[in-house]
């Protein structure tokens, strides 16, 4: 009998999944829910998807994993796919991946599966995810195969007596985890409407957020934040902290049109306070200490690592490079940053680090000044010395007879005659192409 291995969420559709797999198939089904810091209680998925027909049931508490093996490395790679989305959902679908792969292997199964729509990126990160795991595992994709309406898969469930979480309808999609959310659905497919106030959970209006701003300072080692005003916490932790801190004061909504890997254009709406506070801190912090040349280089890579997170191609060469890269420019990351919250915005007010590349006595124009102002005189002549020369050699241009400038004499001077003119065009155009 085939043993498929379910990324199981408990909600309508991978509940239904279980049964659907097992006649379609004729499979035993391992689901499998992983706590990736949604802010949901899980306890009793495991009893739930039993009761909905699996032969075994797994419900892992995998944040600290996704924290340090995923967001970290994103983070300090900068990867915000298209400027504005910092990865929330993209970067979870290949932990999902790894760990439907490795319960596979545990259970012998042949396969996994998975309630991503033939629409999403989703589908494509975790298949190709798995398939870079074990080019040999089975990919199941009931969502994409079965044809059902929402209406339909309920009455799926009522005819089997399963019990399925049906509750109010509500207009989104939505998708959450510790590093962000994402909205989809109704109102928001209309790139042109407001997004409803309803449609927001982690990040307050500007109306709501209190009156005063909040200052926040960021401790980074090695490019790792580990302090969040002077107190010492866990990666987890600090996230949460920071997401808390900055939806309070309604940071990290994002609104976007996002080209989907599948071809088509969407309409985007994100919140992710934290993601969008520790971008901007880590990357003002890598600006005091790195290098312009270096610091541009890195910026190019950032675009290509988003690229490949949102691409569905984080188990792949390229992406370890990159990482590979990135660690080399760690360890000075380190010092802290300060920023203002207020209202929605998030603005870095302070900066500072023992590695710091800005040096006071270069920079200011006060007294102490050691700037060697007499020097800027000989790399002013060198700098624009080839500007210098491509302006004499194009006023020497200008005076050769054929040239644009000479032409333009000539035609004007042949304006009183028209018999005239039209030789003298004729002479002019003759000499200039050397006849």
């Amino acid at each position: 009998m085939e043993r498929i291995v379910l990324a199981y969420s408990g909600g309508l559709d991978t509940s239904v999944a279980i049964p659907w797999l097992a006649e379609r198939y004729g499979a035993e089904v391992i689901a499998v829910t992983l706590d990736l810091g949604q802010g949901e209680n899980l306890d009793s998925a495991r009893d739930r998807a039993l009761a909905t027909g699996a032969v075994n049931a797994y419900v892992l508490d995998v944040q600290q994993e996704f924290a340090h093996d995923y967001i970290l490395p994103a983070l300090q790679a900068g990867a915000i796919y298209e400027d504005r989305y910092p990865l929330a959902t993209a970067l979870g679908r290949p932990l999902i991946a790894r760990k439907l792969v490795e319960i596979a292997h545990v259970e012998k199964a042949s396969g996994i599966a998975h309630g991503c729509t033939g629409k999403g990126n989703d589908q494509v990160r975790i298949d190709v995810s798995a398939r870079a795991l074990d080019p040999t595992i089975k990919v199941f994709a009931p969502a994409r195969e079965w044809g059902m309406t929402r209406a339909d898969e309920i009455e799926y469930a009522r005819v089997r007596g399963i019990s399925v979480p049906v509750t109010k309808d509500s207009p989104y999609s939505t998708d959450e985890n510790l590093w962000g959310r994402s909205i989809e659905c109704g109102i928001l497919e209309d790139p042109w409407e407001e997004p409803p106030e309803d449609a927001y959970s982690l990040t307050r209006s500007g109306a709501g957020c209190p009156d005063l701003p909040a200052y926040l300072e960021l401790t980074f080692d090695a490019g790792v934040p580990t302090e969040v005003n002077l107190v010492s916490m866990p990666l987890t932790e600090l996230i949460h902290s920071v997401a808390t801190i900055a939806g309070v004061h309604g940071v990290g909504r994002i609104d976007m049109i996002e080209n989907r890997l599948v071809g088509i254009k969407s309409r985007e709406i994100y919140e992710a306070p934290a993601a969008v506070v520790l971008h901007t801190a880590h990357r003002e912090l890598e600006a005091l200490v790195t290098p312009r040349d270096l610091i541009r280089l890195k910026r190019e890579l950032s675009v290509k690592y988003a690229d490949l997170v949102y691409n569905g191609l984080w188990f792949t060469p390229t992406r370890q490079a990159i990482d590979a890269f990135v660690s080399t420019m760690q360890p000075q990351v380190t010092g802290q940053v300060r920023l203002r919250l207020f209202k929605g915005e998030c603005r870095v007010v302070g900066r500072r680090s023992p590695y710091a590349l800005y040096d006071h006595s270069l920079a200011t124009y006060d007294a102490g000044d050691t700037f060697d102002h007499t020097a800027a005189v000989g790399f002013i002549k060198l700098w624009g010395l080839p500007v210098e020369t491509v302006a004499r050699q194009s006023a020497l241009l200008q005076t050769r007879p054929g040239s644009q400038a000479t032409i333009g004499a000539s035609l004007a001077d042949a304006t009183a005659s028209p018999t005239a003119a039209i030789h003298t065009r004729s002479a002019i155009v003759a000499d200039w192409v050397g006849l």
